[in-house]
């Protein structure tokens, strides 16, 4: 098992999760984060720390596309050990649903 950042991350990037992560295995594009699948541990830390509620084991149904982009773009973007502040405008896209077609960005985020 792996945790996975789904769509709720999108527009909202909240990098309360970045700060517990034991094995810094967050990673940052432009509007989203995510997990690299090989190195999460499996410690569920990060799932409660997220005000988006937009990370998940990947034991849930319906998860394989986020595993899938979690993987791939953990190996693409930079990775990221440090919070910063949300976008200014976070708040407003929490709770949005189906943000990725719309809103999913693959350019990479600046990392630490």
């Amino acid at each position: 098992m792996t945790y996975v950042v789904t769509d709720a991350c999108i527009k909202c990037k909240y990098m309360d999760c970045v700060e517990v992560c034991p094995v810094d295995c967050f990673y940052e594009g432009e509007n989203m984060l995510v997990i690299n699948p090989s190195e999460c541990i499996d410690c569920g830390v990060c799932e409660p720390e997220c005000p988006a509620e937009a990370i998940l084991p990947d034991t849930e149904s319906g998860l394989e596309k986020w595993l899938e982009l979690n993987t791939k773009y953990a190996a693409e973007w930079p990775n990221i050990t440090v919070s910063r502040e949300a976008p200014k405008d976070a708040d407003e896209f929490k709770g949005v649903h189906d943000k990725f077609a719309k809103f999913f960005s693959e350019k990479p985020g600046q990392g630490d």
